[in-house]
C-alpha cells in the first residue's frame, strides 16, 4: 500500500510519481478492474504494465466472469443463460474493460511482478508463474508453448538443423516429437539431440550425414501431469540452389523497332532465387519504360533500338541461403537497321524513331497474352498485377479498377507503371482490374479478374481459462476464411471424440462449455481450424485455482503526503474466488466510504483532499470463502513548501553588489534544500558569490552576471521556485525603459487561493499573483469545476482586471464548486493555479427549463423528443429530472406526460407525420421549474408513395439540360417534402472506343419546384435519367428511365503540356490529347510570342492536325523567353487553353522591386569556368555584413563572409561544368536571406559561345580543304595508273594484313577470317568489315605512317620529297616528286 501523487509545485505532492495521463482514470474508477488476484491501478501505479497492444485482448473482471458463464450459442439455451446471469452473485471489485495505461517511471518492487503475473492469470492472458517462491510452490500450471519454429522451416544445408520448441508449466513439462505423424525417437539417432530443459531439436552434421534425409513434418508435444500442449506442424525443408543447365546461345537477330523477350528460365530453387540482369562484364542493364524486367525474370524490350547492341545480356540468379549468384550464358543481339548508329541523331532529334526510320505501331501486350486473364490471391498477402506492352513509340501503362477507384492507401505502381502492387489484400480488393497501354497510334487494354481467397484467420482465438472451483466457463475458437474453415477440437493432443467422457463439458460447434469445474478438470485443449489454403492451431488450458486471500504489498508502510493534495491508497491482493476489500481507519468499526473518502471497485481508497485530521493508520481487509488477509499503512500529512519572499527584478551598475532574497516556509520534519539556477542552468557559486539560507549575494557585478536567477526550494515530497531577472548596466548608461530591455514571458501562475465571505449565492476568492515576467498582467480568468455532472472539466466563470487579486463570485444553487485562476499578459496565459478547496451551495427549484426542445420521428411510427440537458450551474438541486408532455396538435387531446432523467424520450405508435405540441419542464428535489414553452414537433415520416409524372427533358447546350415535371399530391409524400431529385449517369460516349465512368450522379431541386437545370454534363455523350421525390425518410419510387444525348462541345485542355529547351536555338513542345475530347477533334491551335521583361513580341499562331502532338520552335534570339498557349479544337470551337513559358536562364534571378522590410534581392551570378562574380541588392543599413553560401552538385557546402559594401565578390574555387545553388543572407540574422538561385560554370573549353561547326568561315575552310584533298587524290590515282610509285621516308610498322588475336576468355570476334581489316578500317553496324576499294593505302604516302583522316574529314598526313631512290620494278620511274608537284605538272 502507498499513496500516489505528482511531485512538485503542481500540488500532487507525495513519494511516488504517477503519469498524469491516467491519474484521473484511476481516480474515477475507470482504470482496468482488478482481477481476482490483483488491483490493476496498484500494479500500474507501481510502474509495471504491458503495452496497450498486449492488453487489447485481455478480458477484465466482468468480461472474464461473463466468459466463465455457461453460455451456449443455440437459441434454446439463451433464456437459461440470462437466468444464470441474473442469479449469479457479483463479486466486489469487478469493472468493465478499459484501455491500459502508459508505463510509469519508477522501478517496481519484486512483489509487483508476482502480482501482475497473477493478474494476467486471472485475465485469461499469457500465464507465468510468479517468482515469489511462496507463490511459485503453491500454483500449478498446465504446459504452454512459448516458442516454436515457423510452419515452413527452410534450413541451410551447410549448418546444423535447429527446430525450436519451448514451453513453460508447473511442474516443468517434458517433451517428445513426431515426424510425419509417427513417434520420433530422438535417443536412437546419434546426430539428433534435445536441448536441456527444452524441446528444441539439434541435428548435428559435423560428423557427416545428408540433411535431406531429415526433411519432413515435425510436431512437438509438451506434457506435465495437468495436460499436453502441441506446437504447429513444422515442415522442414533443406534449401536448394541448383546449377544453371549448360546451353549454347546463338546471337538473337531482331529488326530495329520490333519487340523482344529474353527468357531467363532460372533453375528452381528453395526458396526461389532473386533474378536480375547484367552484362557479361557485370555492368547492370539500364531499365526504363522501354526495357524492363518482368516479375517472372524475363527481360522485355517494348521495341528494340540499335543502341541495344552495345552490350550483351546475362540473367543472374541470387540464392538467399547459400549466398551464391549463378550467371546464365549471355545473349548477344544483332539489330537489323536501315540507318547507321549515330549518337547525335538520337540525342538531338525530337523523335528518335522517325529519325531512324522505324515505323510506328499501335501497342500490343507481351505479357499477359490476350485481353482477359484471372488471378487468385490470398488475404493479407500482396497482389501483383503486371502488364508489359510493345509498340512504337513505347506505350504508357495506366491502371484502373472497374466500378471503383484503386485503393490509394495500399496501391503503388512499380516497374515504370507496368506493375500494380496492392499490399495487405482484403476481400474488398477483389474485382476486375484493367491496364491500358497507349501511345499516339492508339491504345489497348487487358482485363484481369482478381479473386481473393483466405487462409484461416482468427476472429476469436481461444484464451487460457482460469476458474475457481465450482465456476462455469467456456472456450471459444472462431475463425474465418475462404472457403470457410472447419474446426476440430482436441484435448491433450488427442481428438476430443476419443477422449474420456466428461459430464461437465459440452461441445457446441466452435465453443466448449464447462460447468461446475473442479480441480480435476485441468487440461490443455487444442483448436485446429483449416481449409485448403492453410491452418491455425491454438492451445488453451483450463486451470482451477483455490487460493485464500493474500496481501502482496509490504506491511506497515509509511506514506507521507502534502496537505490539500488528492491521494489514493492501494491495497494489492489476490485470491480465488475474488475477495472483497474493505477499509478502516484507526481501528474504527465502520467501513470508510463517502464524504472525503471514496472506495473504487478496484479496492483503492481515495482521499479527495488531504487535511490534518486525515493523518492516521489505515487498514485494508480482503475476504473470501477461504479466509481473510489484512494490511496496514500509516499516513502522515506534511505542510507544503512555499517561497513567501521571492527575489525581485533588479537593474544594477557594473561593479556594485546585489542581493537576491529567497525566504522559504516548509514542514520542519522534512529536509529543505535551496539551490540557484542562472538562465535555467545550475549556478556555480564562485569567489564573488555568497549563498545563504535565505539569499544570494553577488559582489562586483560584471556583465556576464546578467540573466535570470531562479531560487529552487525542494523537499523529498514537493518543491517551489521563484525567478528574477538581473540587468547589468555600464557606468555611462541610463535606462529609459527597464521593461523594454528585458525579455518578456508568460506570467507565473497565481498561488495560495483562499475562499472567504461564504454566502448562499456568493463567495470571495483571494489569490497571490505570480511574477509577470516583464510584461504586466492584464487580466485574471477565474475557472470552476464541479464534481457531479462533469467532474474534472473546468469552465470559465468570470474575468477580472490584472490590478485586483480578490473578487466576489456569484454562485448557483447546489453546486460543489472548486476554483482556479489563470493570469494573462500580452505574451500569453499562465499555467492554472492549484485548485482551491471545495464549497457547496444550498439547493433551490430550477429557474429555467432545458433548451433546444425538438420532436422528430426516427421511425415511421414514433416521435423522439430531445432537448439539451441542463448543466450543473442550472440544476439547482439533486435528482434533476424532466417532465415531458405531448399531445396531437389538431385533435387538442389531453396532455400525456412522463418523467425522464436523461435527455430524450420516444413516443411510440404514432400516425405517419402528424404535428404534436411538446413541453419539457425541469424539476429537482426542491421543486419544479417555470412553465415551459410549447414546441411543435412531428412524428416519423414514411417513404413517398409516388414519383413525379410527365418528366420532360430539353437540351440547353453541350453541358446542361432543362427538366420539367408535374408535382406529386401532398398525401403521397408522407412527410416533409425536402426536394425533387434527379439521378443521372453517363451511359456512353459518341466517340468510339472511349471508356466512360457510369457512376451515378444526382441533382437536387429543394422545395416544391416544377423545373430545374442539370449542368456539368459531358458533351457528346448518351445519358440516362430518373427522378424521385425525397422526404426526411428517403427516396420514393423512381420514374421510368429517360434517355438524352448531349451535343458536341469544346474539348478540355491538352494534357501534360511540356516545354523543353535543349539548346539556345530551338524549343521543343510536346503534349497529350485532352482527357475529355467532348467531340471529334479537328486540330490544335498554338499561340506564342517572345517577351523580355516588359517587352512583348508579335503573336504567332500555328494550327496542327488532331494527330500531331509535337512541335519545334526555332528561336529568333537566344535572350528572350517565350509564352505558349495551346488549345484543342472541335467543330464547336476551341476549348480550354493551357499556358506554359520557356525556362528562364539558370544563372539569373528574376529582378524584383525593393521590399519595405529588410531584405536581399536581385542576386546575379556571372560565372566562368573556375570563378563567378556575385552581386545583389539590399536595404540594410551601412556596415552590415553578409554571407554568401553556395553548394555544388556533390552537396558540398561552402560559405564566404562579405564585409559591408564589398560587392561584387568573386568565388574562385569553382569547378568547370559544375552546377551550384547559391544564396546570400545577413550575418547577424540568417533568417533574412535571398531566394536560392542555380548557376553552372562553363567547361574548360567554354560552350557558352556558339558551336564552331555552325560558323560560316569554318564551313568555308572545311570545304576548301576537302576540295584540295579531292584534287590530291585524283592526281595520285592518275600517277599510279601510269605505273609510277612515290618514294616515302619509311613504311608503316603495322603490316597490311595483321592477324586479329582472339580473346581466350570467350569473347566474340565478329570479323571474317578471310578478310582481316587494316588498322584504321571501319566496321559496319551489323559487325562486318567494309571491303576496301583498293589495296593501296594513303598511309604509304605519309611520313612515319601517321597520315590519317581527322573526324572532320580533313587529311592531316604530311607528304615529303625524297631525294633517295628506292628500288623499282622493271623500267618504271621512281621520280622523286610530291603530290603538290604533281598538280603543277598537270598544268
Amino acid at each position: 500500500m502507498r499513496r500516489l501523487a505528482a511531485i512538485g509545485a503542481a500540488g500532487d505532492a507525495g513519494e511516488v510519481a504517477v503519469p498524469a495521463a491516467h491519474g484521473a482514470d484511476c481516480a474515477q474508477g475507470r482504470s482496468p478492474s482488478p482481477c481476482r488476484l490483483i488491483d490493476i491501478c496498484a500494479a500500474w501505479d507501481t510502474g509495471v504494465f504491458l503495452s496497450a497492444a498486449d492488453w487489447e485482448g485481455a478480458p477484465s473482471g466482468v468480461a472474464r466472469r461473463r466468459l466463465n458463464e455457461a453460455e451456449r450459442l443455440s437459441s434454446v439455451r439463451e433464456a437459461e443463460l440470462e437466468r444464470l446471469e441474473a442469479a449469479r452473485p457479483r463479486w466486489p471489485g469487478s469493472g468493465e474493460r478499459d484501455p491500459v495505461l502508459r508505463m510509469a517511471r519508477l522501478q517496481p518492487p519484486p512483489w509487483v511482478h508476482a502480482v501482475l503475473l497473477l493478474c494476467f492469470l486471472g485475465l485469461g492472458g499469457a500465464i507465468q508463474i510468479p517468482m515469489d517462491p511462496s507463490i511459485q510452490n503453491e500454483l500449478s500450471q498446465p504446459p504452454t508453448i512459448t516458442k516454436q519454429s515457423v510452419k515452413d522451416h527452410i534450413v541451410d544445408p551447410r549448418d546444423n538443423i535447429l527446430i525450436e520448441c519451448e514451453a513453460k508449466g508447473n511442474p516443468a513439462p517434458s517433451f517428445h516429437w513426431t515426424r510425419n505423424s509417427r513417434f520420433f525417437n530422438v535417443a536412437k539417432d546419434p546426430r539428433v539431440s534435445m536441448r536441456r530443459r527444452s524441446g528444441t531439436l539439434v541435428i548435428d552434421f559435423r560428423s557427416g550425414g545428408r540433411p535431406e534425409e531429415y526433411e519432413g513434418e515435425y510436431q512437438c508435444f509438451a506434457r506435465n501431469k495437468f495436460g499436453t500442449a502441441l506446437s504447429n506442424r513444422i515442415r522442414l525443408q533443406v534449401s536448394k540452389s541448383p546449377l544453371w543447365p549448360k546451353e549454347s546461345l546463338d546471337p538473337v537477330v531482331v529488326q530495329e523497332g520490333a519487340p523482344l523477350t529474353l527468357q531467363c528460365n532460372p533453375p528452381p530453387g528453395l526458396p526461389s532465387p532473386v533474378i536480375f540482369w547484367m552484362s557479361s562484364s557485370m555492368e547492370p542493364i539500364t531499365q526504363d519504360k522501354r526495357v524492363s524486367q518482368g516479375h517472372n525474370g524475363d527481360l522485355y524490350f517494348s521495341n528494340v533500338m540499335v543502341q541495344d547492341m552495345q552490350t550483351d545480356y546475362s540473367c543472374n540468379a541470387r540464392f538467399h541461403f547459400t549466398h551464391t549468384i549463378q550467371q546464365k550464358n549471355p545473349f548477344t543481339l544483332k539489330v537489323l537497321t536501315n540507318h547507321p548508329y549515330n549518337d547525335s541523331s538520337l540525342r538531338n532529334h525530337p523523335d528518335m524513331y522517325s529519325a531512324r526510320g522505324v515505323a510506328e505501331r499501335t501497342p500490343s501486350f507481351m505479357y499477359p497474352q490476350g485481353t482477359v486473364s484471372s488471378q487468385m490471391v490470398l488475404r493479407g498477402t500482396d497482389l501483383l498485377l503486371e502488364c508489359i506492352a510493345s509498340g512504337v513509340p513505347t506505350p504508357d501503362i495506366a491502371w484502373y479498377k472497374k466500378g471503383g477507384d484503386l485503393p490509394s492507401d495500399k496501391a503503388k505502381f512499380e516497374n515504370f507503371n507496368k506493375a500494380l502492387r496492392i499490399t495487405n489484400v482484403s476481400e474488398e480488393d477483389s474485382g476486375e482490374y484493367f491496364c491500358l497501354a497507349s501511345n499516339k497510334m492508339g491504345s489497348i487494354r487487358h482485363t484481369i479478374s482478381v479473386r481473393v481467397k483466405a487462409a484461416p484467420y482468427w476472429l476469436d482465438e481461444p484464451k487460457n481459462l482460469i476458474l475457481a472451483p465450482g465456476e462455469d466457463g467456456r472456450l471459444v475458437c472462431r475463425a474465418s476464411g475462404n472457403p470457410k474453415p472447419t474446426v476440430q477440437w482436441m484435448v491433450n493432443g488427442e481428438p476430443l471424440q476419443s477422449a474420456p467422457p466428461n459430464p461437465n463439458r459440452e461441445v457446441a460447434g466452435d465453443t466448449i462449455i464447462f460447468r461446475d469445474t473442479q480441480i480435476s478438470s485441468r487440461a490443455v485443449y487444442q483448436c485446429n481450424t483449416s481449409n485448403e489454403h492453410g491452418y491455425l492451431l491454438a492451445n488453451a488450458f483450463v486451470s482451477v485455482l483455490d487460493v485464500p486471500p493474500r496481501m502482496l504489498s509490504p506491511r506497515n508502510q509509511l506514506i507521507r503526503v502534502i496537505l490539500y493534495n488528492r491521494t489514493r491508497l492501494d491495497c494489492p491482493f489476490f485470491g480465488s474466488p475474488i475477495p472483497t476489500l474493505r477499509w478502516f481507519k484507526n481501528g474504527q468499526g465502520s467501513n470508510l466510504d463517502g464524504g472525503n473518502y471514496h472506495v473504487y471497485e478496484n479496492g483503492s481508497l481515495e482521499i479527495k483532499m488531504i487535511r490534518k485530521e486525515d493523518q492516521g493508520i489505515y487498514t485494508c481487509v480482503a475476504t473470501n470463502i477461504l479466509g481473510k488477509a489484512e494490511n496496514q499503512v500509516r499516513l502522515e500529512v506534511k505542510d507544503p513548501t512555499r517561497i513567501y519572499r521571492m527575489p525581485e527584478d533588479q537593474i544594477v551598475k557594473r561593479g556594485t553588489t546585489v542581493q537576491l532574497e529567497c525566504r522559504v516556509k516548509h514542514d520542519p520534519s522534512l529536509k529543505l534544500t535551496v539551490s540557484w539556477l542562472k538562465d535555467d542552468e545550475p549556478l556555480y557559486i564562485g569567489n564573488r558569490m555568497k549563498k545563504e539560507d535565505d539569499s544570494l549575494t553577488i559582489f562586483g557585478v560584471a556583465e556576464r552576471d546578467q540573466g535570470s536567477y531562479t531560487c529552487f526550494a525542494s523537499t523529498e515530497l514537493d518543491q517551489d521556485l521563484a525567478k528574477a531577472y538581473l540587468t547589468v548596466l555600464a557606468d555611462q548608461t541610463t535606462p529609459t525603459n527597464r521593461l523594454a530591455a528585458l525579455p518578456k514571458g508568460r506570467p507565473d501562475r497565481p498561488r495560495d487561493l483562499e475562499l472567504t465571505d461564504l454566502a448562499e449565492r456568493s463567495v470571495r476568492l483571494t489569490w497571490i499573483p505570480g511574477d509577470d515576467n516583464n510584461s504586466p498582467i492584464t487580466d485574471y480568468v477565474v475557472q470552476f469545476e464541479e464534481d457531479q455532472f462533469q467532474p474534472g472539466v473546468w469552465h470559465d466563470h468570470s474575468k477580472f482586471p490584472g490590478s485586483v487579486n480578490s473578487a466576489v463570485l456569484r454562485l448557483s444553487p447546489y453546486v460543489n464548486y472548486q476554483f482556479r485562476v489563470i493570469a494573462v499578459n500580452e505574451v500569453g496565459s499562465s499555467h492554472p493555479s492549484l485548485p482551491s478547496e471545495r464549497y457547496r451551495t444550498s439547493g433551490a427549484p430550477p429557474e429555467s427549463n432545458p433548451g433546444d426542445v425538438r420532436g422528430e420521428g426516427t421511425r415511421k411510427n414514433n416521435m423522439e423528443i430531445t432537448w439539451t440537458p441542463m448543466n450543473a450551474t442550472s440544476a439547482f438541486g439533486p435528482n434533476l429530472r424532466y417532465i415531458v408532455k405531448w399531445r396531437r396538435r389538431e385533435a387538442r387531446e389531453t396532455w400525456n406526460n412522463v418523467t425522464v432523467w436523461g435527455s430524450r424520450y420516444v413516443v411510440g405508435q404514432t400516425p405517419v407525420y402528424v404535428p404534436y405540441e411538446i413541453r419539457v419542464q425541469a424539476e429537482n428535489d426542491f421543486g419544479k421549474g417555470p412553465e415551459p414553452d410549447t414546441v411543435i414537433g412531428y412524428s416519423g415520416e414514411d417513404y413517398p408513395r409516388a414519383a413525379p409524372t410527365d418528366v420532360k427533358i430539353r437540351v440547353l447546350n453541350s453541358t446542361a439540360i432543362s427538366l420539367q415535371w408535374n408535382r406529386v399530391y401532398s398525401d403521397t409524400v408522407q412527410g416533409q417534402l425536402r426536394e425533387y431529385r434527379a439521378y443521372y449517369w453517363r451511359e456512353s460516349s459518341l466517340l468510339k472506343n472511349l471508356w466512360v465512368s457510369q457512376k451515378r450522379q444526382q441533382a437536387s431541386f429543394p422545395g416544391d419546384r416544377l423545373r430545374g437545370v442539370v449542368s456539368r454534363l459531358f458533351p457528346y455523350s448518351n445519358y440516362k435519367l430518373e427522378m424521385v421525390v425525397v422526404n426526411g425518410r428517403g427516396d420514393g419510387p423512381r420514374t421510368e428511365t429517360k434517355e438524352f444525348t448531349t451535343p458536341e462541345g469544346v474539348p478540355s485542355a491538352p494534357r501534360r503540356f511540356r516545354v523543353r529547351q535543349p539548346n539556345l536555338e530551338i524549343i521543343n513542345l510536346e503534349w497529350d490529347h485532352p482527357e475529355h475530347p467532348n467531340g471529334i477533334l479537328i486540330g490544335y491551335s498554338l499561340r506564342y510570342m517572345a517577351f523580355n521583361g516588359t517587352k512583348v513580341g508579335k503573336q504567332i499562331v500555328e494550327n496542327f492536325s488532331p494527330n500531331q502532338t509535337k512541335f519545334t520552335v526555332q528561336r529568333a534570339d537566344p535572350v528572350s523567353r517565350y509564352r505558349f498557349t495551346l488549345s484543342a479544337r472541335t467543330q464547336v470551337g476551341s476549348g480550354e487553353a493551357v499556358t506554359e513559358e520557356s525556362p528562364a536562364p539558370p544563372n539569373e534571378a528574376t529582378p524584383t522591386a525593393a521590399p519595405d522590410e529588410q531584405s536581399i534581392w536581385n542576386v546575379t551570378v556571372l560565372p566562368n569556368s573556375k570563378w563567378a562574380n556575385v552581386t545583389w541588392k539590399h536595404n540594410f543599413g551601412p556596415g552590415t555584413d553578409f554571407v554568401v553560401e553556395y553548394i555544388d552538385s556533390n552537396h558540398t557546402k561552402k560559405t564566404v563572409p562579405v564585409k559591408a559594401q564589398a560587392q561584387p565578390i568573386q568565388l574562385t574555387d569553382l569547378y568547370p561544368g559544375m552546377t551550384y545553388t547559391l544564396r546570400v543572407y545577413s550575418r547577424d540574422n540568417e533568417g533574412i536571406s535571398s531566394t536560392t538561385i542555380t548557376f553552372m560554370t562553363s567547361t574548360a573549353y567554354t560552350n557558352n559561345q556558339a558551336d564552331i561547326a555552325t560558323q560560316g568561315w569554318f564551313i568555308g575552310l572545311m570545304c576548301a580543304i576537302a576540295l584540295l584533298v579531292l584534287i590530291l587524290l585524283i592526281v595520285c590515282f592518275i600517277k599510279r595508273s601510269r605505273g609510277g610509285k612515290y618514294p616515302v621516308r619509311e613504311k608503316k610498322d603495322v603490316p597490311l594484313g595483321p592477324e586479329d588475336p582472339k580473346e581466350e576468355d570467350g569473347s566474340f570476334d565478329y570479323s571474317d577470317e578471310d578478310n582481316k581489316p587494316l588498322q584504321g578500317s571501319q566496321t559496319s553496324l551489323d559487325g562486318t568489315i567494309k571491303q576496301q576499294e583498293s589495296d593501296d593505302s594513303l598511309v604509304d604516302y605519309g611520313e612515319g605512317g601517321e597520315g590519317q583522316f581527322n573526324e572532320d574529314g580533313s587529311f592531316i598526313g604530311q607528304y615529303t620529297v625524297k631525294k633517295d631512290k628506292e628500288e623499282t620494278e622493271g623500267n618504271e620511274s621512281s621520280e622523286a616528286t610530291s603530290p603538290v608537284n604533281a598538280i603543277y605538272s598537270l598544268a
